[in-house]
């Protein structure tokens, strides 16, 4: 549930986090991290969360230039589409918020994230640490953190 009770808790992952397990898992936290990303994905086919997706992750995903990644992730996302409930967001303030985290010191695809993830009401998981610090710095109304400690809090491991 989510915190209003109802319906299923929203998650948004960036798109460094989806791409975690593409990266070189001969180093342990990054198959520490993919473990916990397939767990995440895993409960949220399983009916346990709504993932979210927005414009951003379709144009990170496009410019992925690993053909088979890059398919793999768009896949997922049409996939998952299906499922998903409606939430209108205003893309204006969205957009706004966004133009403000970056004079902050967001990246410009980081500020659009954490904006899309705010909108949505969704928890927001990232493998960028600098990106979850700089998030927490802004007093998120939702938590922020790596796919490893979000297992750990839904006791997913």
């Amino acid at each position: 549930m989510n915190e209003d009770g109802g319906g299923l808790k929203n998650i948004y992952l960036d798109v460094c986090t989806l791409c975690r397990p593409y990266d070189d898992q001969t180093y342990s936290r990054i198959h520490l991290e993919t473990t916990a990303v397939r767990l995440i994905l895993s409960a949220a086919e399983n009916g346990r969360y709504q993932l979210i997706w927005s414009p951003v992750h379709i144009k990170e995903i496009e410019a992925t230039t690993d053909e088979m990644e890059r398919a793999e992730l768009l896949y997922l996302i049409e996939r998952t589409l299906g499922k998903a409930a409606v939430i209108i967001i205003d893309k204006k303030t969205t957009r706004t918020r966004a133009e403000y985290l970056t004079t902050l010191g967001f990246g410009i695809a980081d500020a659009a994230h954490f904006a899309y993830s705010e909108a949505f009401g969704a928890e927001l998981i990232t493998c960028d640490d600098k990106f979850a610090k700089k998030s927490k710095l802004v007093k998120p109304a939702h938590w922020v953190g790596n796919p490893v400690a979000f297992c750990e809090k839904e006791e997913l491991l």
